[in-house]
């Protein structure tokens, strides 16, 4: 029977989620606005100098980072977990003397499955895959925030760049699950509850990276990721969404009209079950023919839909539900 969560248990959640939105809502805006601001008035020193280390320290998020096991055990990100509640699934053992690629679907809203389960320890990553770290690769233009970098960085999280992904996989030792939301911005555009849609059927750069580093390719599906929050889909060709495009096209990630179960930005109280699947075995090629990655990339696929629909009915899904690549 399942235990009733106490009043302070529930607060305790509905914070810890609410400050997860607004950090990836705003926190990048009200950095930028804090150092403005500095400059204006008498500690215009403090964003001076900091600005010259930023400077300096330009490349570290591409050359390893500054993770830290404390931001990532914060008792809060399991207030996070326990919130949906969500759950992290092994399938398959990782060996830790190999490099992985762990491509991670659907993007959904905010990918918060994949931020759970990879950037913190609420899911128990490490406890389900000794001896491997998981390094969430999101969107380049975060480490470039005053401020706002170095959260990032603390969670152990790296930009998705070609240095970044080179120095995971070639500089940092053996044992790296180098995670990438495949589907990125595009595939937010396209998250709605019930429906199962990912978008890489052109997204083969990730299949040429793990050839060029001899890196295994492993899926991964977050059941329930489109369900917790209700996104506007405009038609196509319409105002809105060729906002969305133009955003898109500009800034690397699209912004999108949501709504959640309260206060606005409260998701939905829907399992997330992240479930790693087996690892595909990719050859080191350092200049991969476009055969070859055509290849891997139709294995990855193949992979994919099996991982889908071999977890779909004890992640509660219907055996009806399909899975839609584009």
């Amino acid at each position: 029977m399942k235990q009733k969560k106490t009043k302070l248990k529930d607060f305790l959640e509905n914070i810890s989620v609410l400050q997860w939105i607004l950090t990836f809502l705003l926190l990048g805006l009200a950095c930028i606005g804090l150092m403005v601001y500095l400059m204006f008035t008498s500690l215009w020193p403090l964003p001076t100098l900091y600005f010259i280390w930023q400077l300096k320290d330009w490349h570290t998020p591409e050359r390893g980072g500054r993770r830290t096991a404390f931001v990532r055990n914060w008792k809060m990100w399991k207030h996070v977990r326990d919130y949906f509640p969500m759950k992290l699934v092994k399938t398959a053992e990782l060996n830790p003397n190999k490099n992985y690629i762990l491509g991670c679907h659907p993007h959904g809203v905010m990918s918060m499955g994949a931020f759970t389960s990879f950037s913190t320890e609420a899911c128990g990553f490490m406890d389900l895959f000794p001896g491997v770290r998981s390094c969430l690769c999101i969107l380049s233009g975060i480490f470039k925030v005053p401020l706002y970098r170095e959260y990032a960085m603390a969670t152990g999280c790296y930009p998705v760049s070609k240095p970044s992904l080179e120095h995971l996989l070639s500089k940092s030792g053996k044992g790296n699950a180098v995670v990438i939301v495949i589907g990125g911005a595009a595939e937010s555009l396209l998250s709605l509850p019930g429906v199962n849609t990912v978008y890489m059927k052109q997204r083969k750069g990730f299949v040429r990276v793990a050839l060029e580093f001899g890196a295994d390719l492993v899926p991964v599906y977050s059941y329930g990721e489109n369900n917790i929050f209700r996104q506007v889909i405009f038609t196509e060709d319409s105002l809105g969404w060729r906002l969305q495009q133009l955003f898109k096209k500009l800034m690397g990630f699209a912004p999108c009209l949501f709504v959640g179960e309260c206060w606005f930005w409260m998701p939905y109280h829907c399992p997330v079950t992240t479930v790693v699947g087996s690892p595909i075995p990719v050859p080191k090629r350092p200049s991969p023919t476009q055969e070859e990655v055509d290849h891997y990339h139709g294995l990855y696929m193949e992979a994919l839909a099996k991982l889908f629909h071999g977890h779909k009915a004890s992640c509660g899904l219907s055996d009806s539900h399909e899975l839609r690549i584009i």
